[in-house]
């Protein structure tokens, strides 16, 4: 698995709250209840990826932590994530190129975002979900966040089997970096009911770089963090709309004074754009994926966002 297997990221710096900054008004708050069920998933598919991969029945004896029987992760030099090998995780539904686009296993695209590379991996990926998504359910419940992670994720994984193609990626992070990318344009697209927003826009713009910066790093699948992001910034225009300042109080307000509108012009206009963007982003990446073309041929310095070779490490392919 060393060389065979991309982590897609450990989102190591805890969400920003938006709530700290907004300007309260008579928002219905909503119970989360999503966001602990994806956990809940998430681990209950790690635990059965583990029971498939049995690590005692294809190795010499050599498997970490063997009082787990059957569950017993594989040696540190094959996953020092502490999880199961990666013909395991192709089995079960692990992102790669040639199944998608020659196997025709396009579901794969979806099923990867609910697999994780090792304990580590699942466990940071849980608890950045616990800390982003059980606020933005909250505000905004379970329908649309759900959307946002699911097609965030989705996004995630087209862009990284556009541009790597020779292994095998798994993980949340596609769908984690979509509710990031989804904070940061509520944030913009509901500006004015914002306090402190200098500060709001910095946080968040700050936990966005350092994980982002992660991702450059060997083995780690930092185009479904850039593909999850982006799609979760456009998605936040369209599903994370706020009603302007003043339209929950216009009933009591002179008349001469109420909010005449319940969104601003511009958010409308973000709104639309977002859309439009999104519907090419996916279209297009669809098509060039199942065409079988490589993104590297139509961006040669695109593979430096991923992997920046030093002298510590190289980036192999």
């Amino acid at each position: 698995m060393a060389d065979a297997d991309l982590e897609r990221g450990k989102n190591r710096t805890n969400a920003y709250t938006s709530a700290s900054y907004y300007v309260e008004s008579n928002d219905h708050q909503w119970t989360s209840w999503l966001i602990p069920m994806f956990v809940v998933a998430n681990v209950a598919v790690f635990i059965v990826a583990m029971y498939v991969n049995n690590c005692p029945k294809h190795t010499d004896g050599s498997c970490v932590a063997k009082f787990l029987g059957r569950l017993s992760f594989e040696p540190l030099k094959e996953n020092p994530l502490f999880g199961p090998s990666s013909s395991t995780l192709e089995k079960l539904g692990g992102l790669e190129w040639t199944k998608v686009v020659h196997g025709h296993q396009g579901w794969r695209l979806i099923s990867c975002i609910w697999l994780h590379a090792g304990v580590i991996h699942l466990l940071a990926n849980m608890l950045s979900l616990v800390f982003i998504g059980i606020r933005l359910e909250q505000q905004f419940g379970f329908l649309r966040v759900g959307l946002i992670y699911l097609l965030s994720g989705f996004g995630g994984s087209i862009l990284s089997s556009l541009f790597i193609q020779h292994n095998i990626s798994v993980g949340a992070s596609g769908a984690l970096f979509g509710l990031l990318g989804a904070m940061l344009s509520e944030l913009l697209t509901n500006w004015s009911i914002y306090t402190n927003k200098a500060a709001a826009l910095l946080t968040l713009v700050v936990i966005i770089a350092i994980n982002l910066a992660v991702g450059i790093l060997p083995h780690v699948d930092n185009f479904a963090h850039i593909g999850g992001f982006l799609s979760g910034f456009l998605l936040g225009f369209v599903l994370l709309l706020r009603p302007q300042f003043g339209w929950a109080e216009r009933r009591h307000l002179p008349a001469q004074t109420q909010v005449k509108s319940r969104h601003k012009v511009y958010q409308y206009v973000f709104c639309i754009a977002a859309l439009v963007l999104l519907i090419i982003g996916f279209t297009v990446g669809l098509v060039m994926l199942f065409r079988g073309e490589n993104g590297n041929d139509h961006c040669s310095w695109c593979h430096y966002l991923s992997c920046v070779p030093t002298s510590k490490w190289n980036c192999g392919n």
